[in-house]
């Protein structure tokens, strides 16, 4: 599909599956674009309509160095949904696609159906870290930060069997916009939804890596213990769990959304 204009800006948007099933939204990580999902497009495409998009600042789409956050993150799911018609939506979002998804939750549950929130958190301090990052990248460019966040995406192991996928992220964060990267980070910064998420009645599966040290467990646990009736699934990954085991991920996803 070719770049839509929504809203007046620019986003890069694919649609996979029937078009008359279900919605599936699919919301990249921080420094990726939504090639990330193409392990698991294979496989949900054959039960689902699955929208996955570039976030905004990141890959094709639209990218500004103005102020952005979580609620403007949110709004533009929502408002590409309006764009082409589509009322509700379930919801899957790595890391900040999954902060996404807890806005979604709190400030539009009736548009959306289950959610999966993996590999996120409600919080992510302090904000010397995500200043230092946004100093970093704004005077260096992308390339200086890419080595350290390989290396708290991947566990070793998988560094080392898969260089092939841990190449194609490289090329991900390498591109990404230095100003689309600094003003997602100063979302991410200012971000606090662990009061917002306690009020969320949508079904929700948290999926955790156990050796995820960008997102630690801990904070996958209080994501759950905040969102009644929540599901935990933890997978033998660090942060990017549906690249490091796409099987295991594949299916604990479809499993929630077609119980």
């Amino acid at each position: 599909m070719p770049i839509e204009t929504i809203a007046g800006e620019p986003f890069n948007i694919r649609f996979d599956g029937p078009a008359d099933a279900p919605v599936l939204m699919l919301s990249n990580s921080l420094g990726t674009n939504l090639g990330m999902w193409e392990p698991q497009i294979a496989e949900w495409s054959k039960h689902f309509r699955v929208l996955r998009y570039d976030s905004r600042g990141h890959g094709l789409s639209v990218a500004t160095d103005r102020a952005v956050s979580i609620a403007t993150l949110g709004q533009d799911a929502l408002t590409i949904l309006d764009h082409f018609g589509i009322e509700k939506a379930h919801w899957c979002g790595v890391s900040k696609g999954g902060m996404v998804g807890q806005w979604l939750a709190t400030h539009a549950r009736q548009r959306m159906g289950r959610l999966v929130l993996a590999n996120t958190a409600a919080r992510m301090g302090p904000p010397d870290l995500w200043n230092g990052r946004i100093r970093m990248v704004r005077s260096k460019g992308m390339a200086i930060i890419v080595q350290a966040t390989l290396e708290r995406w991947f566990s070793p192991a998988f560094r080392q069997s898969d260089p092939a996928t841990v190449a194609t992220v490289s090329e991900m964060l390498t591109t990404t916009p230095a100003v689309g990267y600094a003003t997602c980070c100063a979302a991410i910064r200012d971000m606090d939804q662990r009061e917002p998420i306690r009020s969320i009645v949508n079904p929700v599966l948290v999926i955790i890596g156990k050796v995820d040290p960008a997102t630690p467990p801990a904070a996958g646990h209080l994501i759950a213990e905040a969102i009644p009736g929540s599901r935990t699934v933890e997978l033998d990954a660090a942060h990017l769990s549906n690249l490091e085991q796409p099987e295991a991920f594949t299916r604990a996803v479809l499993d929630f959304l077609t119980a």
